[in-house]
């Protein structure tokens, strides 16, 4: 789904992590316990999300879906368990998520995209 928004990369690591304009968007949740090696989760994303209140909101609405731990406070990203969330609403978080750091420049291109007959923008 990712890739299928305008200018993003794929960068290569153990997992999955998106970027659009050099920014990170959406990527595997590197899992930190202390005295173990950190873990890929692949079936967790980390999301970017708007601000702060974003970020409550999502946490107190779907508790079931998204988390947070203590390395992320004051950041404005999420974590997701990819299990879940369907695909209807992954592909609304993926695009609102490379929306909000998608450079102005390139921002316009997403609607571009899905006004073009015989394209799918997710």
């Amino acid at each position: 789904m990712a890739l299928a928004l305008p200018h993003v990369v794929e960068i290569d690591s153990d997992g999955f992590d998106f970027r659009v304009g050099g920014k990170g968007f959406v990527w595997s949740y590197p899992e930190r316990r202390p005295g173990k090696p950190r873990v890929i989760r692949t079936d967790i994303a980390v999301l970017y999300v708007g601000d702060e209140a974003e970020k409550q909101a999502l946490l107190l609405g779907e508790p079931e879906r998204f988390f947070t731990t203590p390395g992320y406070d004051g950041m404005p990203l999420v974590m997701l368990r990819l299990g879940e969330v369907d695909p209807d609403r992954l592909e609304e978080l993926i695009t609102d998520a490379w929306r909000m750091r998608a450079p102005d420049a390139l921002a316009g291109d997403l609607d571009t995209a899905a006004d073009q007959p015989g394209t799918d923008p997710g």
